[in-house]
């Protein structure tokens, strides 16, 4: 084994010598490439703590390893599947397969291959190509080294583009001067690295990034394509610097003309942040935020529904993420006047927050200093979050009130009296529920 894997865990050292027997096995060379191998480098990433949630909410706590082969990736990763027992899925236009395993590991097999870009902004032409074809179609050289899986300990690291000394140099470079135009979203890469690891985007790749920017090749780009890429700028530790790295660079009018950076939202991103820490701290068994979308709201707020619409549905948000997004920028103001407000009801409180996500409920709190609003969602949070009753419609049916309309008002009645304090447990609903009864009788 490699001195590269010496320092992995126990699992992932068990995952390259599995991948080395099915190499020896199928006589297909396999290599470790790609993030992976970047990060073993640099050292900047924990690997002995494989399940360990990161400090920051969206970093994700799944360990990917990129692995090269030379041949045919998808029957390589078969045979391994099957050693690993793991969850497979197969990707024949790419000459791609994903291995889903426990713990939070994943292994992207990938035939090596060499691309062509018919027009800038396209998906490339895929065909099959020898191992250096596979590195030199890469983004940048940091991201195109490789080491063979099967090796001695002396095994050198395969480097043709110098990214070794670019990690050393905290530099960001590509491999080519047209890089840039076969894949306009590379400067989004470009950035979110160089944010990432406190690294600079290199003069020469800088100078050709800028020309990219003014002749407009983001704007060819995929709206979809766009979409993942600014996913990923949003799960990153700091994505404030993100942001306005990339506003700095190419201001964001390649998303919409109308938007911008300003004061406010720099506010609102490092209160967000706050906010969805203090979340995750004292709700873990909550679901988990979806904290890019929180950012990313935070980041439309500026503009009017219409605008945010427009972007949306444009870059094709999922049903359910376009609806969070719309569902704050519609309610925010409203919201946040009724919960600025001293002495508002338990049951007012459960009414207003109960049929919003915890991302819109988050972002209130954020965008709001008012402590109140701090409080009434705190309590809501902690105490009436999914409130239900004790009692059910049996219990109705018992007193002899018939299913309809009826039940459902009766319930809201008994739902409120218990939020409000004006009820407790089970006896306190029935008895309510008798006086009721007695009333509309």
């Amino acid at each position: 084994m490699t001195e590269y894997f010496k320092i992995l865990p126990k699992e992932l050292k068990e995952i390259i010598s599995l991948t080395a027997h099915v190499s020896r096995e199928t006589k297909m060379p396999a290599y470790l490439v790609g993030g992976a191998l970047r990060d073993l480098i640099l050292g900047v990433r924990n690997f002995d703590t494989l399940a360990l949630p990161s400090i920051d909410p969206d970093q994700s706590r799944r360990i990917d390893l990129d692995i090269a082969v030379e041949g045919n990736g998808s029957i390589f990763a078969q045979s391994l599947a099957k050693k690993l027992k793991s969850e497979l899925r197969i990707h024949e236009r790419f000459g791609t397969a994903t291995l889903i395993l426990d713990n939070f590991l994943k292994v992207d097999i990938a035939t090596t291959r060499k691309e062509k870009y018919p027009s800038p902004g396209c998906l490339p032409l895929v065909g099959f190509g020898q191992l250096k074809d596979d590195l030199m179609r890469r983004d940048f050289t940091i991201n195109a080294m490789a080491v063979s899986i099967v090796g001695s300990d002396t095994q050198e690291l395969i480097d043709p583009f110098g990214g070794q000394d670019d990690l050393s140099a905290g530099r960001i470079r590509v491999l080519h001067d047209l890089s840039f135009q076969d894949d306009p979203t590379r400067i989004l890469r470009a950035i979110r690295f160089e944010q990432r690891f406190n690294f600079r985007i290199e003069p020469k790749t800088l100078f050709l990034a800028k020309d990219a920017i003014k002749n407009g090749l983001l704007n060819k780009v995929s709206p979809h394509r766009i979409r993942d890429e600014l996913i990923l700028m949003l799960k990153e530790s700091q994505p404030l610097k993100q942001i306005k790295r990339l506003n700095s660079l190419c201001s964001l009018s390649f998303i919409s003309k109308k938007l911008k950076v300003e004061k406010s939202t720099n506010l609102l991103f490092k209160s967000a942040r706050k906010e969805i820490l203090w979340f995750r701290k004292n709700f873990p068994s909550y679901r988990q935020l979806d904290g890019w979308l929180i950012y990313f709201t935070a980041l439309l707020t500026p503009l009017s529904l219409r605008e945010i619409n427009k972007i949306t549905s444009r870059l094709g948000l999922r049903r359910g993420e376009e609806k969070r997004i719309i569902s704050y920028s519609r309610f925010n103001h409203k919201l946040i006047q009724l919960l600025s407000k001293k002495n508002v009801l338990p049951a007012r409180i459960f009414s207003a927050l109960e049929p919003l996500s915890y991302e819109t409920i988050i972002l209130l709190k954020s965008a709001s200093g008012n402590k109140y609003l701090k409080e009434y969602i705190t309590n809501f949070l902690k105490i009436y979050n999914g409130m239900r009753l004790y009692v059910s419609g049996k219990d109705l049916a018992s007193f002899g009130v018939l299913p309809g309309p009826r039940y459902q008002k009766i319930f809201a009645q008994v739902l409120e009296a218990r939020l409000n304090g004006k009820v407790n447990g089970r006896c306190g609903e029935l008895t309510l529920i008798r006086e009721l009864i007695k009333k509309t009788n």
